[in-house]
């Protein structure tokens, strides 16, 4: 079988017919529609794309992982995972940070010649998810599918806006009281990160603690605006806010050393940004790279993650990474979609 084309599938269109490659975030504010996936680590890959049109991700077979759900491994196991929370809250207690994001990456082989189309349109339909989308540019080394279901900024004319989550439980009643004050810590890093690029007095929080029901799961979510200053663009927009703050942590600068020294590699594409930005229309929406999938070196990754505060417990942690990671890898290990998701592999 030939090797796909470049294509994209986000904010339910269809991009193909590749233009241009670059990694001047600039290009967002020129002209054409634009497909950007930006790694945690900052490596930013914007691609333009001629022909744009509502459709489903391109169809193709997904023969699942090579052994299936027993198949996966991860960056850190249990015992290493929690004695990283134990870390992390001897320094909340210690005053380097209030709240850090603390994660892990899964792997499992994969068939040679697998398509993550095919993944796309499993996901589409076994987890539905407000900002899913897929990125193949196969001369980047960039194949993404995500089923995120977090808004990192969408942006129409000089209107910006983010939708950050913190807080997840099966049902809303698991939902403690360490949810809420997490995630009106991230509220107030988030308002801070707009602000350096917002009107002053424009900055305003319309909703703050929702419950929003996913598949399996719920969280809470908040949503910040705050209206772009005149002369500034996305440039400026993703240098103030990345990477975004619900999976890093506050204050942002202290979260970001701890997770590089308690985590055991990068996270790649796993909590960065994918999205669109149609510059004609000045408009566009990212999504916080969360739920995602991505191809490299013969295998498929996933990451999952728990926000970390005083009162987190290490336990309880690691179950809610498990629960973020649950159903999607089930879904993602078997052909065509596999049976009901169970406890995936330590």
């Amino acid at each position: 079988m030939p090797a796909r084309p470049a294509y994209a599938h986000l904010g339910g269109q269809l991009a193909t017919g590749l233009l241009d490659i670059t990694d001047d975030l600039a290009a967002l504010d020129s002209a054409g529609w634009w497909a950007l996936v930006v790694t945690y680590e900052g490596r930013a890959v914007c691609a333009r794309f001629a022909d744009v049109r509502p459709a489903s991700p391109p169809a193709a077979a997904w023969p699942g992982v090579v052994g299936g759900r027993a198949a996966w491994t991860s960056s850190m196991g249990r015992a290493a995972y929690e004695a990283a929370v134990a870390v992390l809250r001897e320094r909340i207690a210690a005053g380097d940070v209030y709240q850090a994001n603390l994660c892990r990456v899964l792997s499992a082989p994969l068939p040679g010649g697998a398509d993550l189309a095919g993944l796309a349109g499993v996901l589409c339909r076994g987890n539905p998810a407000p900002y899913a989308g897929a990125v193949h540019l196969p001369d980047q080394g960039i194949d993404v599918v995500s089923a995120s279901p977090e808004l990192f900024l969408s942006r129409h004319g000089d209107l910006v806006e983010s939708k950050p989550i913190k807080g997840t439980g099966r049902v809303a009643a698991d939902l403690q009281d360490k949810d809420a004050a997490e995630n009106v810590m991230i509220v107030d890093l988030v308002r801070n990160d707009l602000g350096r690029v917002c009107a002053p007095g424009s900055i305003d929080v319309p909703a703050l603690l929702a419950v929003e029901e996913h598949p399996g799961l719920v969280h809470l979510v908040s949503t910040v605006r705050g209206r772009l200053r005149s002369g500034l663009g996305w440039t400026d927009l993703l240098a103030a806010a990345f990477p975004p703050g619900s999976v890093t942590g506050a204050p942002k600068s202290s979260a970001l050393r701890l997770i590089e020294e308690l985590e055991a590699g990068p996270r790649g594409p796993y909590c960065g940004s994918v999205g669109w930005v149609d510059a004609d229309a000045g408009r566009g929406e990212l999504a916080v790279a969360i739920r995602t999938f991505w191809a490299d070196a013969g295998r498929l990754w996933f990451g999952t993650g728990a926000g970390i505060t005083w009162g987190s417990d290490a336990a309880r942690e690691w179950d809610e990474t498990e629960l973020k990671a649950e159903l999607l890898v089930a879904l993602a290990s078997e052909p065509a979609g596999g049976p009901e998701a169970g406890t995936m592999a330590r």
